[in-house]
């Protein structure tokens, strides 16, 4: 008798969704033209979250390698929607901030992920969002316990910000 997996656990159904949302979110940032990769996107959102944190810290948040972080960061540098300052605590690190310039980017972005997020939201009340997003920080904080990597690394994250980003 071969052997049978669960399809609808929880894993396997975040697995299906995060892989689905990234790419509606790669096809609607494409789509919107706005002149960055999805990729680019993804980082400039980031920054915007956690304004003033090192690029190593930026890298470990998204779950991408330092160096793919450097090459969208010098992108975003070049046209001059974000600036690499100098850590006050470590001259040696480079702390990453949204310029001036990024801000209407940012709303017109965000404002399309917002029609993006109202069509795979679609069938859910503002009652049952909140109650998945409250789910889903419990979900993301004991994961991040399990891992001694980002166990405590992330405690002063902007939780109630990026939970509100697309609610």
């Amino acid at each position: 008798m071969p052997f049978k997996l669960e399809s609808e656990t929880i894993g396997m159904l975040l697995t299906d969704v995060s892989r689905l949302l990234r790419g509606a979110f790669d096809r609607k940032v494409n789509a919107m033209d706005l002149g960055i990769t999805p990729g680019e996107a993804r980082t400039l959102i980031q920054v915007a979250l956690t304004e003033g944190i090192k690029q190593a810290e930026i890298a470990t948040r998204m779950g991408i390698e330092p160096m793919t972080l450097s090459a969208y960061l010098d992108r975003l540098e070049a046209t001059g929607l974000v600036a690499r300052v100098p850590d006050p605590a470590d001259r040696r690190a480079k702390n990453v901030v949204i310029t001036e310039k990024a801000g209407p980017l940012l709303t017109e972005l965000m404002t399309g992920l917002r029609e993006m997020m109202n069509a795979y939201t679609e069938g859910l009340d503002a009652e049952a969002r909140a109650l998945l997003c409250s789910n889903l920080r419990i979900l993301r904080d004991n994961l991040r316990q399990l891992d001694p990597c980002l166990a405590g690394k992330e405690a002063g994250e902007k939780t109630e910000d990026r939970a509100g980003a697309l609610q």
